[in-house]
Order: structure tokens, then sequence, then C-alpha cells
């Protein structure tokens, strides 16, 4: 099998991007309420600045933590930036509280790591500590001044670990997901996100797998490039997908033989042929059609409107014992394709449009009219095929994602080569 994938189409395409997103400004300070932590036990739990704490005896303890100010903004052609104010509560002795804030400016970039995943990386970081007030001292604690237990290093060491959890869910989005039981899809960064003041753009190239092989894709006609951002997009996100990524999702399917498929057919109904078939079939038996590709599918994106072309060649003939055909014909049809998103998942379905052409192939029965040929099974391949397609596809094609993210008022605005998909970004409540 993979010898045969391999002679498809040449063994090493060029990568080119055929997918991306866009992440605004909007969708970088969206934040989801979650649990205070101005909790004394929690505080204790999460929050540890004492870089030595053989020196403090036990005697210093954090008993609250407030985050008074929180700005992640973008630095265009670099990163990003975390402004943070930490107000803290420091116990040092039983009647000595201590109200510490911290600031940190950290700089963060993002990088490729040699698995091919994206990695936010601190590339800078400066903490400065204030004591802002303290209770009267009956005696002095063992343990050195308070704004003595935050040095940067730590505070920094402590910054650094934040990216662990974003760094966590952006390995999820490399995930392979699964389109059929055979088939699934893969998205990979091509390079490092590009940040400007419009947002983080990122371009993406699918891969698919079939049956556990990667399976080379026709090369597309044109470069995609993602459409410039629009700065006054309210949407948190932007998602933009090629007409190539499209082809590539059919060309996958087809190689898996998802869209193979048997029609049965009454022979009552077919009785109008040639005296032949008789003669040549004196039994009664089943008729069946069986419609295979004979040229990959392609998807045509205008604006407004998504379209699928479909090559058929559709064998008619006998089912038992054994698929013995008696007439070929070849159709030419084009669905009208319907997009949607339901959580991260885009939904196509398909609808068979009056453009269909009908032209005979092969026949053991003698010269058969087109006329005839559409009258006779025009009907049921125009329903079996796009019930087919729908069939395959009624689960959807995973979008790229992280964990824990599911994208919300979805807009699909359909162009000319490529479709944009804005929509919001809602962050998933985690049990525990």
């Amino acid at each position: 099998l993979s010898i045969l994938l391999s002679l498809l189409v040449p063994a090493h395409p060029t990568r080119s991007p055929d997918c991306g997103g866009i992440l605004t400004p909007s969708g970088l300070s969206y934040r989801k309420s979650g649990p205070s932590l101005t909790q004394p036990g929690t505080a204790r739990q999460s929050v540890r600045l004492c870089p030595t704490p053989s020196l403090c005896s036990g005697r210093n303890q954090v008993t609250a933590v407030t985050v008074a100010a929180l700005t992640l903004s973008l630095v265009p052609d670099a990163g990003l930036r975390l402004s943070i104010d930490v107000d803290l509560g420091v116990t040092s002795a039983p009647s000595t509280t201590k109200a510490m804030r911290i600031s940190i400016l950290a700089d963060f970039h993002m990088e490729m790591n040699p698995e091919g995943n994206l990695e936010l990386v601190t590339s800078a970081c400066k903490p400065t500590v204030e004591e802002m007030q303290s209770t009267e001292e009956t005696e002095r604690p063992s343990c050195p001044s308070t704004s003595s237990l935050f040095s940067i290093p730590q505070i920094c060491l402590e910054v650094s670990k934040l990216l662990l959890s974003p760094n966590e869910r952006l390995i999820s989005l490399t995930a392979p997901f699964p389109v059929t039981p055979s088939c699934q899809v893969q998205y990979m960064p091509l390079a490092a996100p590009m940040f400007s003041e419009q947002g983080i753009t990122i371009s993406l190239q699918t891969t698919f797998q079939v049956a556990g092989i990667a399976i080379p894709l026709p090369i597309s006609p044109a470069p995609f490039s993602m459409p410039e951002p629009v700065s006054s997009s309210p949407s948190h996100l932007t998602l933009a997908f090629s007409e190539h990524f499209y082809t590539s999702l059919f060309f996958a399917l087809e190689i898996a033989g998802a869209f193979n498929m048997t029609i049965p057919v009454s022979r009552a109904k077919i009785t109008p042929l040639p005296r032949q078939m008789g003669s040549l079939f004196p039994e009664e038996q089943p008729v069946v059609l069986q419609a295979v590709f004979r040229s990959s599918p392609r998807v045509v994106l205008e604006e407004g409107k998504a379209a699928l072309k479909l090559f058929l060649t559709v064998h008619i003939g006998t089912g038992a014992p054994a698929f013995q055909s008696f007439l070929s014909m070849n159709m030419d049809m084009s669905a009208g394709l319907v997009l949607s998103v339901a959580s991260t998942r885009m939904m196509i379905s398909a609808a068979v449009t009056e453009d269909v052409e009908l032209s005979l192939a092969a026949s053991d029965v003698g010269p058969v009219p087109a006329d005839l040929l559409e009258e006779l099974f025009l009907l049921p391949i125009r329903e079996a095929v796009p019930a087919q397609v729908n069939a395959v596809l009624s689960e959807g094609v995973f979008l790229p994602h992280i964990s824990g993210f599911t994208y919300t008022d979805v807009n699909i605005v359909i162009h000319k080569d490529y479709v944009l998909v804005p929509c919001n970004l809602e962050l998933q409540a985690e049990a525990g």
C-alpha cells in the first residue's frame, strides 16, 4: 500500500501552508473567571517564593495572594509582554504581617522545538519588590527582612513555570485527529508565528494518514498565504482554509475508499435496455451500481459558495455470485457544500445540483442513448452520492485547536479560493 500511495503524486511536495489562524488582541486578552486566589490555603499551596526555606525556619508564610493588575500585550515582530502586580500578605512572626507588592515585567517569544511543536519561551524578566505596610513588630524575627525573601532568580523561575500549562496545551495543536476510522488529519506549523499589532498569525500545513501511512497530497496550484488580519475584528480568532485544504481532504477520503459505494437498483426499472441483456443474464439476478472515482474530487470556492466537483465511473452489473459489469458510464457532477462549525469541528454537507453530465463508457449490451441512461440511472445516483458524502462527514472534521478551548459565535465567510472562520474562544471548565 505504501508503494502504491507513493506513486500517486510526487513524494516530496513543497512545504507550503494550506490553512492557519490569526489570534487577535481580543482573543489574547480573553480570560474566564476562576476561583479566588486570596484564600490562605490556596495561596500557601500555590506560591513558594522563599528561595531558601531553611533560613526562615518555617516562620515566614505567604498567607494571601491578590493579583492587583495583569495585562498581556503584543510586541510587534517580537512576542508577548506580561505585566503583573501581585499583592502578598506575608507573616514572618506571630505578631508581624507585612503587605508586599511584587511587580513583574516579562517578555515571551515563541519557538518551534525539534519535535515540530510550538513553545513559549521567556526572553526577559524584570521583577521589583516593594513593602507596602507592616504591623508593629514586638521582636525582630530570626529570618532576614521580608523583602530579602524574594530573589530575582526565584521570581523569574516562577514566571517561567507559568508557561508550563500553555506549552502543554500548544502540543495538542499538532495531535492527529480522526476523520474516519482509517483516515486521520494533522495540522503542523511551518514556522514560529508572526507577531504584529493586529494579532498572532500562524501558518499550518495539513497532512493526512490513511491506514497509518502518511499520504502525499496533490500539489497546490497556487501558494496560499494568510489573508491580512482585520484590525477592527471583534472576534478572538480568525481561522483561514484554502481551497486546496478542502481538495486535500476529499482526496484523502477517496484514497481511504470512503466514497466507494454500491447502489441496488430494481431490475424492473431497467427493462428498457436492449434485449441483449436478457441473453447475457437469462435468470433473474439483482442489478447493482458501483461508483468509483476516475479522477480525484475537487473543491471550488467562489464568493459566497462552495462546490464539490465529482468525476465518477459508474458500473452497472449483477451482484451475484460476484459483481459482473455489463454497462459503464462516466458521470461528472457538482455538489454544493454547506459549511458550519460545532465546537471544534467543521461540519460539511453536500447537496447535488443540476450540473450533471452522463456519457457511455463501455457496454456489453450495445449502444445505449444518453437520454435513456439518464432516465434509468440519474435519480438513484443523484440520491446515493450526496448521501454517501454526508454519511462519511457526519461527524465533521476537527479544526486546528488546542485542548480546553472550543469555538463559539462562529461566522463562516466563503471567498474566492479560501474560507474565513471568525469566532470567539471559550475555555472549558476542568474537573478539580
